[in-house]
């Protein structure tokens, strides 16, 4: 699973995402199982990962050099994917100073779900990661904040969910962008192949 985090304010927009990918082989009940407890955040190291996936029978791959946000165009967009049952499912942020868009991907076909405008601070991931994101942003983020501390408090979130579970890298990127370019010119742009 992914974590992928956005602040979009008015003087710009920021974004950060880890970078690890994870593949489970097994049996569908044993990976389910063990996907549950990484999601939840019960297990928090790369060591305790590999030990509870041979006790559940599960091999798991784990890479963690897969570049999840970019900027196009003035745009930054975020990704956060996912394979159920052979279908690759993606979700998708788009951002830049004022406003963002959030689609979806199943297979090839693309939905946007949501477009909005002004300030906004976005997660994508399981339910653990954003909640550690959230509360982050939340205890960081002041009236008094702006564009560079957003960037500073986004840093924090990320290298938190990174020491709290294992289903983020330590590593991460984090890209900005001061253009408020339209963010669904590139959503049509991504539609359109």
């Amino acid at each position: 699973m992914t974590l992928v985090i956005a602040f979009i304010g008015k003087n710009g927009a920021v974004m950060a995402g880890d970078m690890r990918e994870i593949t489970f082989e097994g049996e569908k009940p044993d990976r389910e199982k063990l996907e549950k407890e990484l999601y939840s955040g019960a297990i928090i190291t790369d060591e305790e990962l590999a030990k509870k996936a041979e006790e559940f029978g599960v091999k798991i791959t784990i890479a963690d050099c897969k570049e999840k946000v970019a900027e196009r165009d003035g745009v930054l967009v975020g990704e956060a994917s996912s394979i159920e049952d052979g279908v690759v499912k993606k979700r998708r942020l788009y951002a830049s100073a004022g406003n963002y868009a959030i689609a979806e991907l199943r297979d090839s076909e693309m939905t946007l779900t949501t477009h909005g405008k002004g300030s906004n601070f976005i997660a994508f991931g399981n339910e653990f990661t954003k909640q550690v994101a959230n509360k982050c942003f939340k205890k960081h983020w002041t009236k008094k904040s702006n564009l560079q501390d957003a960037v500073k408090i986004l840093i924090m979130c990320m290298e938190s969910a990174g020491e709290k579970t294992a289903s983020v890298s330590r590593q991460f990127m984090i890209v900005q962008t001061a253009s408020n370019a339209d963010v669904l010119k590139v959503v049509e742009k991504d539609r359109n192949g």
